[in-house]
């Protein structure tokens, strides 16, 4: 069994350590046109394909470089917004990387935060359900 990541979160929900064993998946590289044939949209400070799903891009993937640049957040190298610099046809023809982007620190204290309240649910639903069979079990006994 491979473990992915680690997340260590105390009692009151915070995050305490967190360990990714990331390697990337797959990652696509392909060149394009004008005019680009998917649909990109902002999201959480990245560029993802929102509709056009082709040669292994898919739904969600993130940009990652363009021209073998990497892409920082929404903007390329030079600070350019992507979906700007994509509208433009003269900066075509456009090699684009796509891939699954990184979790950004705040996904990742979301993540362990949902963590923390289904271990909360699970010890409610615990001690509910030990509630109700000692009530069971006192009615059944009178």
């Amino acid at each position: 069994m491979v473990i992915f990541s680690v997340y260590v979160v105390n009692k009151a929900g915070g995050l305490i350590y967190q360990y990714d064993n990331y390697v990337p998946r797959t990652e696509v590289e392909k060149t394009f046109s004008y005019p680009l044939d998917l649909v990109l949209k902002h999201h959480d400070e990245k560029v993802v394909v929102s509709f056009g799903q082709r040669d292994g891009i898919r739904v969600g993937h993130a940009v990652l470089s363009i021209n073998g640049v990497d892409v920082i957040g929404k903007s390329t190298a030079d600070g350019k917004d992507i979906l700007e610099y994509l509208k433009d046809a003269s900066n075509y023809p456009v090699s684009i990387r796509f891939g699954r982007a990184r979790l950004s620190s705040n996904e990742k204290l979301m993540l362990a935060s949902m963590f923390h309240s289904c271990e909360l649910f699970d010890q409610n639903l615990k001690s509910a359900l030990e509630v109700t069979e000692k009530a069971s079990n006192f009615g059944a006994g009178s």
